[in-house]
């Protein structure tokens, strides 16, 4: 969707603020409902739980390095989340597009869900938990046009709701632009990392170079887990060369952590990152 401005709504059916929260943008059809598993049953209770809609069961219990979700589609909403609610054991959160006018059909549904997985493997945040995306169904272009509306919507609201599961860590613009790159640098050590600081976090950008072992004083320490469970998870790739790389940009919550895993050290990001010019990410950002 276009950066223009708009006017998001969210509606606290219980009046709390941490229960179920349905999103809209307020001049659109399209509205995302915010489910938390403790309360399916109340959301199974609701007349929107009736429709043909999208959803995607989200695992919040890990690691940045390992999140999970899963991403389905149906005709019959309150069935289906019933039934991963029996079988399906790492999701926490189901985040369900509906239209206010019932107006989603199966074939609506069908390429959503595609083209949801589709955008959700490119962008590489969350690591899915379906077996495959299947081949592009069959629409009509015209209803083809119409998805993708559906589809621009429903990712803005999924973001407002905190869960950026369809927008890029960092766009080409940002990746080549010079004024926006820091860089963490050990030559004896192999590394080479470029990055950018935004407002989610530090993104370490796809081919950064990174030590393979970790240093003794953090081996069994937090950040030698957190590293371990990087390479484990594919978002840290041994290379012939005994080193790491990153095949894909990925975010950490903080400057420090994305050092500490290009380092193998324990590293403060704040002077670990530089500029083209020298400067550090502190005399850069904080002054």
């Amino acid at each position: 969707m276009s950066s223009t401005p708009k006017t998001i709504q969210i509606f606290l059916p219980s009046g709390e603020p941490h229960g179920i929260r349905i999103a809209e943008i307020t001049t659109r059809i399209v509205q995302v409902i915010e489910v938390p598993r403790s309360l399916l049953a109340d959301f199974l209770a609701m007349e929107q739980s009736s429709q043909v809609g999208v959803y995607v069961l989200v695992g919040e219990d890990t690691g940045d390095e390992d999140r999970r979700v899963y991403v389905g589609q149906t005709g019959d909403l309150r069935a289906r989340l019933a039934q991963h609610h029996q079988k399906k054991d790492f999701w926490q959160r189901a985040l369900v597009l509906i239209s206010r006018t019932n107006s989603l059909t199966q074939t609506h549904a069908l390429f959503l869900e595609w083209h949801a997985l589709q955008q959700l493997r490119q962008v590489g945040r969350f690591r899915d938990e379906n077996s495959t995306s299947g081949s592009r169904p069959h629409t009509p272009a015209p209803l083809e046009a119409d998805c993708m509306e559906i589809f621009e919507t429903g990712s803005t609201l999924f973001s407002t709701l905190g869960f950026p599961l369809f927008d890029p860590l960092a766009t080409a613009i940002e990746a080549e632009n010079p004024a926006e790159l820091f860089f963490c640098r050990s030559p004896g050590a192999g590394v080479d990392g470029r990055g950018l600081y935004t407002p989610e976090g530090f993104v370490v950008l796809a081919g950064s170079v990174g030590r393979l072992e970790n240093v003794p004083s953090i081996q069994g320490t937090n950040d030698g887990r957190v590293r371990e469970r990087l390479i484990a998870a594919g978002v840290m790739e041994v290379s012939e060369a005994g080193t790491i790389t990153f095949p894909r940009d990925h975010l950490f919550r903080s400057p420090s952590s994305a050092a500490s895993a290009l380092l193998g050290r324990t590293a403060n990001g704040w002077r670990e990152w530089k500029n083209a010019q020298g400067r550090t990410l502190s005399q850069v950002k904080r002054g």
